[in-house]
């Protein structure tokens, strides 16, 4: 192939097949996928790993239960041997796989088993909170910005008004009240202890947070020549919208997604700690660490190991969406060339 062939073809090149292949390069992805993907595994396996590998119920109180470890028979709850000696200490960790891997917590349950099983409900919840926050505020910062007028007043109004209150104060505020009386929206009904219910209220309070900067990018789009020479030759608004403006604004909400699933994923373990989050006999992360708050002092695995995970997790999503930053960023690519 000749030089001007070559040259050709590099610049025949869509930008997204560009992106894909700095993506495949950078070692951030491949690090952050491999942690990500290592949890996901974990979380598909908790099922396996509770009723086949260490035969037990996660769920269930097991407060007379006992195993036999080094040909010893042992209490999986221990009288307290710390100050009064009042209550019971948990099993700590046995490093066997069949048996209390990472111990008990306070009522006897395998903290492993459910460390497993709260990673599905946690990844599930950020997950899915994380991508209505992204498609709602798609959907806002289009109209918003390509519409303007008084629509743009009314929508960008509505999201100063959310935008006003701390995101944690309100997430709070709204699992209080619908923890309490449930959620009704048309035919739908979800129940006090509904999944649904801290999914709807992270996915809702993030909103403003994505929503303003894509509704900026919007407004600047409108105003390309591009756009105005689609408007002149008397395009429909939905072929200028998805045709023209979208593709243009989509590099920005794909390194959203990764950070918001990550913010999702921090504000249900939060909700979770307080109560007000997934509800017993249901686990998340942020319950374990809940479970484990009074159990510091003698069993503080309990409470760190969802902790290492919440942080392996946010950590290996950030840093994936820098990996995508940088890689949908021309100048970034053209430095790392």
């Amino acid at each position: 192939m000749s030089l001007n062939e070559s040259a050709s073809a590099i610049f025949s090149e869509s930008p997204g097949k560009i992106a894909l292949r700095t993506l495949a390069r950078d070692k951030r992805s491949w690090i952050s996928l491999s942690i990500l993907g290592t949890i996901i595994l974990l979380a598909l396996f908790a099922p396996l790993y509770a009723h086949i590998i260490a035969k037990t119920d996660p769920f269930a109180s097991t407060l007379n239960a006992t195993i036999t470890l080094h040909g010893k028979t042992i209490s999986v709850l221990e009288p307290s041997t710390t100050g009064l000696g009042l209550g019971v200490t948990p099993i700590g960790p046995t490093w066997n796989i069949h048996k209390y891997f990472l111990g008990a917590d306070g009522q006897g349950r395998d903290v492993m088993a459910r460390l497993l099983y709260g990673s599905r409900n946690t990844l599930f919840i950020g997950t899915s909170a994380g991508l209505i926050t992204i498609i709602l505020s798609l959907l806002i910062g289009l109209i918003a910005g390509y519409r303007r007028g008084w629509v743009d007043a009314v929508l960008s109004r509505i999201l100063d008004v959310i935008w006003a209150f701390p995101v944690y104060l309100l997430a709070i505020s709204l699992s209080v009240v619908l923890l309490t009386s449930g959620l009704k929206i048309g035919f739908l009904h979800f129940g006090p202890g509904s999944m649904a219910l801290p999914i709807t209220i992270i996915g809702v309070v993030y909103i403003p947070y994505v929503a303003r900067p894509i509704r900026g990018q919007v407004l600047a789009m409108r105003e390309r020549e591009f756009v105005r020479a689609a408007v002149g030759t008397g395009a429909k608004h939905s072929t200028i919208v998805f045709r023209e403006i979208l593709p243009n604004v989509m590099p920005a909400v794909l390194v959203f997604i990764p950070i918001m699933i990550a913010l999702s994923m921090l504000t249900e373990s939060a909700l979770s700690f307080l109560s007000i989050g997934v509800q017993p006999p249901s686990a998340s992360w942020g319950t374990i660490i809940n479970d484990g708050l009074a159990l510091l002092y003698t069993r503080p695995i309990v409470a760190l190991a969802p902790g290492l995970m919440i942080v392996l997790t946010a950590a290996a999503l950030n840093l994936y969406g820098d990996a995508v930053r940088d890689a949908l960023d021309p100048k970034t690519r053209a430095r790392g060339d």
